[in-house]
């Protein structure tokens, strides 16, 4: 249980803008360790770091098994999910994510995207700030408009990272897509996680969200992108980051990815940031119009609890029932999985989400060239673009 005084303390830091203070001193207090000055001092203890997974087995796909089709409330999504074990003290967290080694070496241009293709750096400013980013540019981009996804990193990552890690880049130049991939400086969050739990970033003209859409339109203007096929997905801190744009920017994005991320307000502090991490996050918010969600979660995430899945997914679908075609599968040598997808009475295919047995916190399928992937699971990249081109704004 959380102690009340400190969690106290951990607001006012935070509100005095010293989150790394008030990061160190929850995580000292969930580890179950004396915490010395929580009345009202401060701790500048540095949190501790984490090796990435290192996993090298190839994933794919083998045999899959479609459920019987059934009717059900979507908050009933979790009977499929195996028992998960507890958070283990967010001894991985700083700044509200897994942290990686500084050492970790940059990925080469050859693990980032395929050879005759840009992936070219910019630099977006507005009201809120500015940010940088990378944009990949497929080899044919001529004659036509073309689809646009918006990936946004999970922290300590870089877009370079991130690209190698989820080989997006990749599936782009097979599917002639563009690719942005903004990036969060320390300046903004000392572990560059996007604030999806501060209110203000929680806002459709304001903040991070502002930011993350400025991007996305000025890419729209200066490139030939299909305006009806717009695309956001994220992992983590960046996943928690894309369920917010889509809830505030339903006219801007066709479809949203959330890989092991939060639903939109799912907190409104760092109390509450780490309190839905640990146990899912609170009350559903009515973010406005829904937008076809697909969800990757790790069943043995320590690090946001996989019912956050659950709470995306319920968010997404707003409807009291609907029809659920359950399929369940194993990668070869890898992971078994199970397969949800929720079609509302209009035969719309909603959500779809993807409960990967064993896994951790980190993209599924991912290439181990970046940080934070498990290659030993479903590929989350291939299924979420397939997934984003089966949808588009309404003409």
């Amino acid at each position: 249980m959380l102690d009340q005084n400190i969690v106290r303390e951990a607001t006012r830091l935070t509100r005095a803008g010293q989150l790394a203070e008030a990061t160190a001193l929850l995580q000292r207090m969930l580890r179950g360790e004396s915490v010395a000055g929580a009345s009202g001092g401060t701790t500048r203890d540095a949190p501790a770091r984490l090796e990435p997974p290192t996993i090298e087995l190839k994933a794919s796909v083998v045999e899959e098994r479609e459920g019987r089709q059934t009717t059900r409330k979507t908050a009933a999504f979790g009977r499929h999910r195996k028992s998960v074990a507890p958070l283990d003290g967010m001894r991985e967290l700083s700044g509200l994510d897994l942290r990686g080694p500084m050492t970790r070496p940059s990925p080469s241009a050859r693990d980032i995207a395929p050879a005759d293709t840009r992936f070219i750096a910019g630099t977006f400013c507005g009201a809120a700030g500015s940010r940088t980013y990378k944009l990949f540019v497929p080899s044919r981009t001529q004659g036509q408009l073309f689809p646009l996804v918006v990936m946004l990193h999970g922290c300590t990552q870089s877009p370079d990272d991130f690209a190698a890690g989820t080989r997006m880049n990749f599936l782009a130049e097979e599917q002639n897509c563009f690719v942005v991939y903004p990036e969060q400086p320390r300046g903004a969050n000392q572990s560059k996680c996007w604030n999806w739990f501060r209110t203000g970033d929680q806002q459709r003209d304001g903040g991070e969200p502002s930011l993350i859409a400025g991007i996305t339109r000025q890419i729209m203007r200066n490139y030939p992108i299909d305006p009806k096929r717009v695309y956001v997905a994220g992992l983590s801190a960046g996943g928690a980051a894309a369920a917010i744009m889509a809830a505030t920017h339903a006219d801007l994005y066709a479809a949203v990815g959330i890989h092991s991320g939060l639903a939109c307000g799912a907190a409104r502090d760092l109390p509450s940031a780490f309190a839905a991490m640990r146990q899912g996050g609170g009350e559903i918010v009515d973010g406005g119009p829904s937008v076809p969600t697909i969800v990757f979660h790790g069943d043995r995430d320590t690090t946001v609890h996989p019912n956050n899945g659950d709470r995306i997914v319920e968010q997404a679908a707003k409807a009291a029932r609907a029809k659920a075609k359950v399929i369940d599968g194993r990668v070869r040598d890898g992971h078994a999985y199970t397969r949800t997808i929720l079609i509302d009475a209009g035969g719309r295919v909603v959500s779809e989400q993807w409960n990967v047995h064993g896994a951790g916190h980190a993209w599924s399928g991912g290439s181990p060239a970046g940080s934070y992937t498990d290659p030993r699971g479903p590929d989350a990249t291939r299924e979420m673009l397939r997934f984003f081109l089966d949808h588009s704004l309404p003409r």
